[in-house]
């Protein structure tokens, strides 16, 4: 599990582009048999993947956590933006279609990632935040989930959120994710900007082919700066941050949310004028 350290504002203004990418950007998810993991010190977040592509990969603690199991002191957030794949919690399989998630509660000892096949294997993304209380594991499927079509065309951010997890359908204690998708001809997501200093956040970006990027917009409003993120890239947003980005095309990402309150609507919008 690689740790990464908080960085305030005053730093962020003196990085450089490398700088800037080894602070925020997640690089290498979805590595073949692989769960890899990223923990933040920004409240405590863990980003990660599981890849199960040949064989089933079992979730464990880790020297980091200090924990007999991962999820003893913690809960975690799933989606699948891969094939189908089934997740095994404490014996009980959840199967997960492509775009299907998951909330796993504290308390859940033995954690199995796999896939149904694996020439079309699952690609599960993960976040993880300390927990205070269990809550119960379900299985969350974007049909049965909030919608907010938000946007137009005519100002490039036509989109569509779908709320995963949120008090009222999938409770949590921190954990609060959701995946958005832009229409076509659509290329901004989260602009006009804003910002929640009771939150972090985490976006990961995917179905973008190869020759495709996105530019994420980062940093104070007055002092911005940005990532060039390609497919299956995550990147961390601290609370005191925008976060918005446009790409070279219409793309999805999931955005995860940990901190203070799980009030989607907790947001200071940024007017347009103050972005420099």
């Amino acid at each position: 599990m690689e740790v990464r350290f908080a960085s305030s504002p005053n730093e962020v203004r003196g990085m450089d582009t490398q700088a800037l990418r080894r602070e925020f950007l997640i690089e290498g998810l979805f590595a073949k048999d692989e769960i890899k993991m990223v923990y933040s010190h920004i409240d405590r977040i863990i980003v990660g993947s599981a890849h199960p592509a040949t064989k089933a990969l079992k979730l464990s603690a880790g020297e980091e956590l200090r924990a007999q199991y991962f999820l003893e002191r913690r809960e975690m957030g799933v989606i699948n933006i891969g094939g189908p794949g089934k997740i095994t919690v404490d014996g009980k399989v959840y199967e997960l279609r492509h775009r299907d998630g998951m909330y796993l509660g504290r308390g859940s000892k033995d954690v199995v990632f796999d896939s149904q096949d694996y020439n079309n294997s699952a690609k599960f993304y993960l976040n993880s935040a300390p927990a205070h209380k269990e809550y119960p594991t379900v299985l969350v499927k974007p049909e049965d989930c909030e919608n907010v079509e938000l946007g137009s065309l005519e100002e490039s951010n036509h989109r569509v959120i779908c709320k995963y997890i949120q008090p009222g359908q999938a409770q949590s204690c921190q954990v609060v994710m959701g995946l958005t998708t832009l229409k076509p001809g659509s290329v901004w997501n989260t602009m006009p900007c804003h910002m929640h200093d009771r939150r972090m956040e985490v976006y990961i970006y995917f179905d973008l082919p190869e020759n495709a990027l996105v530019m994420h917009y980062m940093g104070q409003p007055h002092e911005t700066r940005h990532i060039v993120m390609r497919n299956e890239q995550a990147v961390i947003s601290p609370s005191w941050s925008i976060h918005a980005a446009s790409g070279t095309r219409a793309y999805s990402f999931i955005w995860g949310m940990v901190g203070e309150n799980q009030d989607y609507k907790d947001q200071d919008p940024v007017p347009m004028k103050d972005i420099m």
